[in-house]
């Protein structure tokens, strides 16, 4: 059965009006502009009262920023931050428009359902509701929708912490995306409490030959060089390397699940099922190819070829990681850094991380509470620059039967209206009251 608009709660309206904005980032500065997007988001600010302020980093790129009193001064601000760019997609492959925000099944369909337009929607409808009869959040709110996130932030939120440091004053702690969605773990509710985050290293592999024509005996050719040494760094199991994160969480899930918590930390994340999908990034570093480039006509060697590497290496174990992949692919492959960035791991007994438990619990008395360290990464590490403490808590409560770890940059993402009305209302209750 579809759900018609008038059934729909303002944070699906919005969430889905967000959608339609195509927002497309392919990386390397080639992007769908935000600007309406961010227009929209602006707007929805100023109609609660609100001054914004707009940033183009370049022509088209914009971040979209505002700050909001707390009741209490004497306590730092908090920086409530989503993107407004999205994951390019093949819309062949899906079963619904992917910018229309098809509502279908009690589901909100679409690109950005998931990441993140979901969360921006459930933000700006939080601030409403505090709003609303001159209420005001505990502490200063610096609300900020960013650009770029989706190529690592050069044009969104490095760009501002760079450029426009001013705009965070004061600020100790963040929230974003990627944190407070539910689990169920052997029929047991739980929620991850993201804490800290992999770092990012997206490389180029380049392999260098000889050109020739494709029908002579050449040994020395770039697309076979660069083949193997894709083939020899996609499929390298990195070994485990357990934080202080990772030990908490396999405790906890040994737990629930029954299992001897010293046993082997895969075993024990994969005998989660979907939650898996989360959860065994964590635990090591990993590197997968994303791209190739090679060639221009079915009778030509090329000279050259390259290939584009995702790797994401546990907090500062970057330049190691580093070195271990020129190893892996060997003296002739030239590896180069495109993108750089940290990871972060932040304590899991901070007052923060108590008061996201707390506005779950309130809705969910019974779910449990999970660490978690994300494999991918957000805009939390252009905010540690400033010496800002990022969290992720967008909280979210998920059948046990949906795979939402395969949504995210997935085909037919999706999201249950339920729970972005679930998130709503915690995420409401949390910026009240933290």
């Amino acid at each position: 059965m579809n759900d018609t608009p008038e059934t729909l709660s303002e944070t699906a309206r919005i969430a889905r009006d967000l959608i339609r904005f195509d927002t497309s980032n392919w990386g390397n500065g080639v992007a769908n502009s935000e600007t309406e997007a961010a227009r929209y988001v602006g707007d929805y600010l100023e109609s609660l009262g609100l001054a914004v302020t707009y940033i183009d980093s370049v022509p088209g790129r914009t971040s979209v920023v505002t700050r909001i009193a707390g009741s209490d001064p004497s306590l730092p601000a908090l920086v409530v931050h989503g993107h407004l760019d999205v994951v390019p997609v093949d819309a062949h492959h899906w079963s619904v428009d992917p910018f229309a925000g098809v509502i279908r099944d009690g589901m909100l369909w679409g690109r950005g359902a998931v990441d993140m337009k979901d969360m921006d929607a459930m933000i700006l409808t939080a601030l409403r509701e505090i709003l609303t009869d001159g209420g005001s959040p505990k502490r200063d709110l610096i609300v900020a929708f960013f650009a770029d996130e989706e190529n690592g932030g050069e044009f969104g939120s490095h760009h501002l912490v760079t450029k426009h440091p001013e705009l965070f004053a004061g600020a100790t702690e963040a929230i974003s995306e990627v944190g407070g969605y539910s689990v169920t773990i052997d029929g047991q509710r739980a929620y991850l409490m993201q804490t800290g985050e992999k770092a990012l290293l997206w490389v180029t592999l380049t392999a260098k030959g000889e050109a020739a024509h494709g029908s002579r005996v050449v040994p020395n050719n770039a697309v076979t060089k660069l083949a193997e040494a894709v083939v020899k760094l996609g499929r390298t199991e990195w070994p485990i390397e357990m934080t202080t994160t990772t030990t908490a969480l396999v405790a906890e899930l040994a737990d629930i699940l029954g299992l001897d918590p010293a046993g082997n930390p895969r075993d024990i994340v994969r005998a989660t099922g979907i939650a898996a999908g989360f959860l065994e990034p964590a635990l090591a570093t990993t590197s997968n190819p994303t791209g190739l480039t090679a060639g221009y006509k079915h009778n030509v060697i090329p000279d050259s070829a390259s290939a584009t590497i995702d790797i994401r290496p546990l907090p500062g174990r970057e330049d190691a990681i580093l070195a271990e992949v020129q190893g892996i692919v060997g003296p002739d492959i030239e590896v180069s850094i495109a993108v750089k960035d940290i990871g972060l791991e932040n304590a899991y007994d901070a007052p923060i991380v108590t008061a996201m438990a707390n506005a779950l619990r309130a809705h969910d008395p019974e779910a449990r509470m999970l660490p978690y360290l994300l494999s991918g990464g957000t805009d939390n590490k252009a905010l540690a620059l400033l010496g800002i403490t990022g969290y992720g808590f967008a909280p979210l409560q998920l059948p046990a039967d949906l795979n939402f770890p395969a949504l995210f940059h997935g085909v037919d993402e999706r999201v249950p209206l339920t729970a972005l009305d679930f998130g709503h209302r915690v995420l409401t209750d949390f910026l009240r009251n933290y």
